[in-house]
């Protein structure tokens, strides 16, 4: 790196922190803050615990984007200011260890850009994951199990935890339909990218003659919603059926009809949790599933309109990624319209960057 390029460095990474400054606009945010703080000192607000927890939520929010942004901020600030001096004063060492530091510069700013696309309102929630495959018998259930290794491996590449609600095995190979829950940071607001259709093209292991297939498998990813969010759903739209888990889970599982499925009949959604010996076990988390997923599907009805945008295009139907293995490697996600040439890494889990791209594209 020269002086040159340093300098168009320091340009490319102040516009960056413009355009966040832009996005969260601060001073709006230190008002909002002050608010919070006076809000606090009355002691009216600590007998209603749920809006004093909301409250809390919404001010530690607000403080940790900030805090980002000024150390961002701090940090660009005190580059430009070493290096305009070493520059005057002729301080080669100087600018060499600013040099060898730009890269740490930019990733510090890159990240501050990812976190503020994960500042949305469910994007520090869990998500809920459903996987279902598409036409095709075993090839089909053999991609949608293919899929859920994918997330499962990614989740223990970043650090998340998995809670399984119901998981069914296809009759050969794969997975004829699985619910699961990934908790950490931020992982709905990374694994929201992901709800679509996805696209498998290959040899397929289940064909003696050795032909191509493609295979469709459905991701629906929702946030796992807080008790504080009230989703009305009425009992006459609700269709409860009650079954015998096929899963693992000893005698008792098994003897019992602990399992419960639930069909929201106007919308069609159907959900089902197994993974518990209680029955009412299971129907609470299978409530909690549909409540999330009917919460996406209204904001995504919302963005819709505001958008007016072709229902096709956001709904959950909509094909999003293509994983060619035969003839050639390949992933290609259709939205941010990135090609990535390392299919096997990403099918075992690597997938961090793609999301990233996606976030990236939808946020430009």
């Amino acid at each position: 790196m020269d002086n040159y390029e340093y300098s168009e460095l320091l340009k490319e990474l102040k516009n960056k922190i413009s355009n966040v400054e832009a996005i969260i606009k601060p001073k709006i945010l230190m008002t909002r803050l002050a608010e919070i703080e006076k809000t606090e000192q009355d002691p009216a607000l600590w007998v209603d615990a749920k809006k004093a927890a909301q409250i809390g939520r919404e001010k530690t929010k607000i403080s940790n984007i900030l805090a980002k942004f000024k150390k961002a901020q701090n940090e660009l600030n005190d580059a430009k200011e070493f290096y305009e001096l070493a520059v005057n004063e002729n301080d080669g060492e100087t600018i060499n260890e600013l040099f060898k530091e730009s890269a740490k510069l930019s990733e510090n700013i890159a990240n501050l850009e990812l976190s503020m696309m994960l500042s949305g309102e469910n994007d520090d929630k869990n998500a809920i994951i459903n996987i279902h495959p598409g036409a095709g018998g075993t090839e089909g259930e053999d991609w949608a199990g293919m899929l859920y290794r994918m997330y499962v491996r990614f989740c223990e590449r970043v650090g998340y935890k998995i809670e399984i609600l119901d998981f069914q095995e296809g009759d050969e190979a794969g997975i004829k339909d699985v619910n699961f829950i990934v908790k950490g940071e931020n992982a709905y607001g990374y694994l929201k990218v992901e709800s679509g259709i996805h696209r498998l093209v290959r040899i397929s292991p289940f064909d003696s003659a050795g032909r191509r297939h493609t295979s469709f498998a459905s991701v629906v990813v929702s946030p796992e919603l807080d008790d504080d969010i009230q989703i009305n759903i009425d009992e006459k739209d609700l269709r409860i059926d009650y079954y015998r888990s096929s899963g693992a889970g000893g005698q008792h599982v098994n003897k019992t009809e602990s399992a419960v499925r639930i069909t929201h009949i106007p919308t069609n959604i159907v959900v089902q949790c197994q993974n518990d010996r209680d029955q009412h076990k299971n129907k609470a988390s299978a409530m909690k599933v549909l409540k999330s997923r009917l919460y996406e599907l209204e904001k995504l009805k919302k963005q819709e309109e505001s958008n007016k945008t072709p229902k096709s295009d956001i709904a959950w139907g909509y094909q999003i990624r293509n994983y060619v293995l035969f003839p050639y490697q390949q992933v290609k996600d259709l939205r941010s319209n990135i090609a990535y040439s390392q299919a096997e890494a990403i099918l075992d889990g690597d997938i961090k960057k793609i999301l990233e791209d996606v976030l990236i594209n939808n946020q430009s």
